[in-house]
């Protein structure tokens, strides 16, 4: 009985499909509870088992395919620190400054890193990584090839030792050996570009910078040294005449555009425009044709060989002309180089930025961010009443809204920071809110530049939102940044409380004393002050006053050095702030031992302060506190002891002992000198 089952078990699995179209087609003529959707889908199914089933082909996924759909269900954490950061939870920066400076000491860790590895490659040769990561493991950076040959010299162009390249190229001319063009024209590149010098040791210079820094407690003195040394490296990259690359250059047997090429940029590069242009013109006399980098290269250098405007536009035009005549296709640099140079051709900018942008679209060349930002510094430098015009910017962001970028030229960088800047300076919210907008679509966040230009965009948005938004709108986008993105400088909270003055929600100062202690600026005298004065300015509900008079003991403890810190100096404003919300919230005895700091730090006590301490004393019916108020008011030689001995005697229940004491003191009349 099991073998005919499993044969009719068999049969009826291959055949089902048949089966049940034979079913709905015979069910299909039955008319009872049949809808005319459902013969419908019927008649679909029936359609469908006909057609013949296409196998799709298989799908091949990067390798970041998993990952990536993952980073896609999860946003940012608002709360948490940049993930450069978050292996070592200790070194979590603070402010600006310590994230400069635990930035540069992880970068430094890894170049010592990986200096120790490929100098000791011997001791790493074990690949533990799958798959294989190239970057982890040892790079050649010794010479390893030490006979005379056009691959030793190969070897040193790779690696960048120039005046070991240029050493072994005459060595190899010496011998009479011939070297290929192509090496010729990547060693001309590498001399060029590094100006006949060997490029610095990244280890040796930052590991030389950041001891001197540490080393060096004086900010003045720390400046001076970064601006020489800034000054010297200028002096070094300076073109020198009948350097190794013209002498190379001029030792050549023939000569092509690519030689030229590397001469030409090199020259721009390094502060010889006039040099280029006559070299541009030895290359035409010798009837070759330029390439788009020379002529990206000379138009770029355009203003530093003429004087006036118009001879600078002239000389554009003329080279864009000869680009024509020689058929060499304009690409985004070009147009991004006339641009750059418009900057430096005074009003004639306006009117030939519009046209040279035309152009550029009638080519296909769409414009990048760079293009954009050139545009915006032109119009801002021709507008008449110099301040930079906002509609220029609306007409952008119009263009630009809900577009994702790719950096397509170095510059492309500078776009975000310089339209915030605008924002800023006209005081427009929502264009700033566009431009944020543009910001947070796509990945376009990673063309906010490095952590510097960073700092300078956000600070700029926080600075205009305090001016001009709601202060809930201000501190919903407080949250979202601090510390995530920005760390706010001295000035930004200084921004956010006047802003929390002006809405009046005072009541959050607290709150910000504690942010400003987490980030640092508990040491900033000038913004400790600040929060003191708005909470003591006015008077508050009881719970309002209570958390005040927390924050200010608070205050007290940092002007104090708390944390190994070094102590604040007081001042009456300081001294008297605190004790007036100490009074607020009835901590007489906290608010005694603020007056006793008075003497100890030879300030003097407002006369308004011993009123209001008075006050305190009466309500309290302390009697003796308010006989050694007016005793300390006596000792400070105030004008106003008489009146408070006067005031303590008609307002309180005196003992003998202390009226005898109050009457000494009101006879007393005149002050001390």
């Amino acid at each position: 009985m099991a073998a005919p089952s499993w044969h009719v078990g068999r049969y009826i699995q291959r055949n089902s499909r048949f089966l049940l179209n034979n079913f709905e087609q015979i069910w299909g003529h039955r008319s009872f509870a049949w809808t005319p959707a459902l013969r419908q889908q019927a008649a679909q199914a029936s359609k469908e088992s006909t057609e013949t089933i296409v196998i799709p082909r298989k799908k091949t996924w990067s390798k970041e395919a998993v990952l990536e759909a993952l980073a896609s269900t999860v946003g940012r954490d608002y709360t948490a620190y940049p993930y450069l950061f978050q292996d070592d939870p200790y070194l979590s920066p603070k402010n600006s400054s310590e994230f400069k400076l635990y930035s540069l000491s992880h970068e430094s860790g890894r170049s010592a890193a990986k200096y120790f590895v490929d100098s000791n490659p011997k001791f790493f040769t074990q690949d533990f990584a799958e798959p294989h990561i190239p970057c982890l493991m040892p790079e050649t950076v010794s010479l390893l090839l030490e006979e005379v040959s056009e691959e030793a010299l190969k070897e040193r162009i790779s690696l960048r030792k120039v005046t070991a390249a240029v050493d072994m190229y005459d060595q190899l001319k010496q011998a009479g050996t011939s070297v290929s063009m192509e090496t010729s024209h990547d060693l001309l590149d590498l001399i060029c570009y590094y100006c006949d010098r060997d490029p610095v040791q990244d280890v040796g210079s930052e590991a030389e910078d950041t001891f001197q820094e540490r080393s060096e407690s004086e900010e003045g003195v720390k400046r001076r040294k970064r601006r020489l040394r800034h000054m010297s490296e200028l002096i070094k990259s300076t073109w020198k005449e009948n350097n190794n690359a013209e002498r190379i250059f001029n030792l050549l047997p023939e000569r092509d555009t690519r030689c030229y090429s590397a001469l030409i940029r090199g020259m721009v590069m390094h502060g010889a425009p006039a040099k280029a242009f006559s070299l541009y013109t030895d290359m035409l006399n010798n009837r070759l044709t330029a390439d788009v980098h020379i002529f990206n290269a000379l138009i770029s250098a355009a203003p530093g060989v003429r004087e006036t405007y118009n001879e600078r536009w002239d000389v554009i035009t003329e080279l864009l002309m000869q680009m024509s005549q020689q058929k060499v296709q304009p690409n985004l640099m070009t147009f991004n180089s006339v641009l750059q140079a418009l900057k430096r051709c005074g009003l004639l900018a306006r009117t030939q930025a519009g046209h040279t942008l035309s152009e550029m679209i009638a080519l296909g060349i769409a414009p990048s961010l760079a293009s954009y930002n050139h545009i915006l510094a032109i119009f801002s430098k021709a507008a008449s009443s110099g301040q930079p015009s906002p509609d220029i910017l609306q007409d952008v962001m119009s263009e630009l809204q809900g577009t994702s970028f790719t950096c397509r030229d170095p510059d492309d960088v500078q776009f975000f920071a310089s339209a915030m800047r605008i924002c800023l300076d006209n005081k427009d919210l929502e264009l700033a809110y566009q431009v944020q907008s543009l910001v947070e679509f796509g990945e376009n966040w990673r063309l906010l530049g490095d952590s510097y230009q960073q700092s300078v965009y956000y600070g700029r948005f926080f600075n205009l939102l305090c001016m001009m938004g709601h202060i809930d709108e201000v501190l919903e986008w407080y949250r979202q940044f601090v510390p995530s993105l920005f760390y706010p400088s001295p000035q930004g909270m200084k921004d956010l409380m006047q802003a929390l003055d002006t809405d009046n929600r005072l009541d959050l100062l607290p709150t910000i004393w504690k942010d400003m202690r987490s980030q640092g600026h508990d040491n900033k005298k000038d913004l400790m002050e600040e929060l003191l004065t708005l909470m003591a300015r006015d008077r508050h509900s009881p719970e309002v006053q209570e958390s005040f008079a927390a924050c200010a003991l608070d205050v007290k403890s940092a002007y104090d050095g708390d944390n190994g810190r070094p102590s604040l100096e007081w001042d009456i404003s300081s001294l008297s702030h605190i004790t007036t919300l100490l009074l607020r919230a009835n901590k007489t005895q906290q608010a005694w031992d603020m007056l006793q700091l008075f003497k100890s730090q030879n300030r003097v006590p407002p006369q308004q302060l011993l009123q209001d301490f008075l006050s305190v004393c009466r309500s309290d019916g302390s009697a003796q506190r308010a006989v050694e108020l007016v005793q300390l008011s006596a000792a400070f030689c105030l004008s106003v002891t008489p009146a408070l001995a006067k005031q303590t005697l008609a307002e309180f229940n005196v003992t003998e002992k202390q009226r005898a004491v109050l009457s000494e003191l009101e006879s007393a009349g005149e002050p001390c000198d």
